[in-house]
């Protein structure tokens, strides 16, 4: 069953050094606050998944906390280059960072494939493309009844999992809604996970079509962490600030300011410092 605890308690319990770590939200729902609990607490030599490293990657990777990351994409969606992921890989500051890079669809069947305990995933890609030039864990099978030739990729099975969400009620089930992205999968496949969420409820009450309700038996950690996912959206919480994302690119472009950054506000901020962003949606 889950443990409802604190963020920091869950992130010292689950995350160790030289795990495989997987950050999922796409757009919506990025577990910043989770992120830099990490960062907080020196977690180093972190393996990192992520089908779309954005800005909470940047972070991770400019404080060294990274050897490695596999992804989908790249990126400061909507503005540019991640300079920190760039300054790692060219540069190999503040040190060297190994990448993995797939497809989006091959991101998504792995952890599916992770989330069913498979080893591997297969799916009708890459055809034409040059990244199995470069991958070599981009394979290929042939199909025992038809005889045609698909991709094969290996499954995704992080160490733990790190999701933000909406609720969670007492016992610890986790609801999600909106853009969902593969949190599920992401989750399922992990054999930690740490699961912040807006609030705590006595009842979860899913109320649309898409609602996706992960059952605390297959959750390790639950934190309330109100506005745990902003500069990202938390649908009917709060807004995306767009804002923000313009302005990490000066903050990111140069070490000294992004260094400064990370000081004022992950090392002498806490989870608490996330509630200041909230405030209902219409």
């Amino acid at each position: 069953m889950a443990k409802i605890q604190s963020l920091s308690q869950a992130v010292a319990e689950n995350v160790r050094d030289g795990d495989t770590v997987a950050m999922e939200g796409f757009t919506h729902l990025i577990p910043y606050a989770a992120g830099h609990e990490v960062i907080r607490q020196g977690k180093k030599d972190l393996f990192l998944i992520r089908m779309t490293p954005d800005i909470l990657y940047d972070q991770l990777i400019g404080v060294g906390a990274a050897r490695g990351m596999k992804f989908s994409w790249g990126g400061n969606p909507g503005v540019g280059s991640l300079h920190r992921f760039r300054d790692a890989v060219e540069n190999q500051w503040p040190r060297p960072l190994a990448i993995e890079e797939h497809s989006h669809a091959a991101m998504a069947n792995a952890y599916e494939a992770g989330a069913a305990n498979l080893p591997f995933a297969m799916l009708r890609g890459y055809i034409g493309a040059d990244l199995p030039k470069v991958n070599p864990n981009i394979k290929s099978i042939t199909c025992p009844f038809t005889g045609e030739v698909l991709a094969a990729v290996p499954a995704i099975r992080p160490d733990v999992t790190i999701i933000h969400a909406l609720r969670a009620d007492r016992k610890g089930n986790v609801l999600l809604e909106g853009i969902v992205g593969v949190q599920k999968e992401a989750v399922l496949a992990a054999k930690r996970s740490i699961v912040t969420v807006e609030e705590i409820v006595d009842e979860l009450k899913p109320s649309s079509p898409n609602s996706v309700v992960l059952p605390t038996w297959a959750v390790t950690a639950v934190a309330a962490v109100p506005g745990g996912a902003f500069p990202s959206y938390a649908q009917g919480y709060y807004k995306r600030s767009n804002a923000f994302y313009i302005a990490w690119d000066e903050i990111a472009r140069d070490r000294d300011s992004f260094q400064a950054w990370i000081d004022e506000h992950v090392m002498k901020a806490g989870p608490e410092d996330f509630a200041k962003n909230t405030g209902k949606a219409a």
